[in-house]
């Protein structure tokens, strides 16, 4: 009897291991992504992005083991100003047509202290791939109106526009019309995802 209680106990060990990882949703409809960039130095032009997706998976007992993936609609951009959003989907900037979406893929997450994370990924923008690294902000789990699990991140970075191909005209890159530092905020509340298992298990029970 023993012997049979610790071969289930070493068999239960890699599935709990494998459970540590929570995966998270992000909710579209409570999340977004926004943006500043200066305007002839003296300005900041502010612009937000109606859509975010994704899914987090946070392992709080090995950090290590965390990913993020997001995914923005550029054509959702919105500057309070229907023809600069024009332009800005245009193939002057995002060329929105060919490119609807940027995305964000971690490489590497980091405890950055306290409720703080250095995510380290690949953005891409415009087909144009580049390392950055995410400040993020997490907190802790809530019960949503429904019984859910909910938390909420917010992430920081700064991005060099021209390094994603995000260039208009010669003439008005030799001036400073528009800066080429871009300040990137993402705020996102997430949704705990069933079990995967759950599902597995209802899928047998069909067969």
């Amino acid at each position: 009897m023993t012997r049979i209680l610790a071969l289930a106990l070493a068999l239960a060990a890699p599935a709990a291991a494998l459970a540590e990882a929570t995966t998270y949703s992000i909710d579209p409809v409570h999340s977004g992504s926004h943006f500043a960039v200066k305007h002839l130095v003296i300005s900041t032009v502010r612009g937000d992005f109606g859509k975010t997706t994704g899914t987090i998976s946070l392992d709080e007992k090995n950090i290590a083991k965390s990913t993020v993936e997001a995914t923005i609609d550029v054509t959702s951009i919105d500057t309070k100003n229907e023809d600069r959003d024009k332009h800005l989907k245009s193939p002057d900037f995002f060329d929105a047509e060919k490119n609807p979406t940027m995305t964000f893929k971690s490489k590497k997450v980091e405890k950055a202290g306290g409720d703080k994370l250095k995510v380290t990924g690949d953005l891409t923008i415009k087909g144009t791939t580049k390392p950055v690294v995410l400040n993020v902000t997490y907190t802790k789990p809530v019960t949503g109106m429904k019984g859910e699990t909910r938390r909420a991140f917010n992430a920081t970075t700064k991005i060099n526009r021209k390094d994603f191909g995000l260039t208009w005209s010669k003439t008005v890159e030799a001036g400073p019309v528009v800066g080429d530092n871009v300040d990137i905020t993402i705020d996102v509340e997430a949704v705990k995802e069933a079990a995967k298992t759950t599902s597995a298990n209802t899928e047998e029970k069909k067969g």
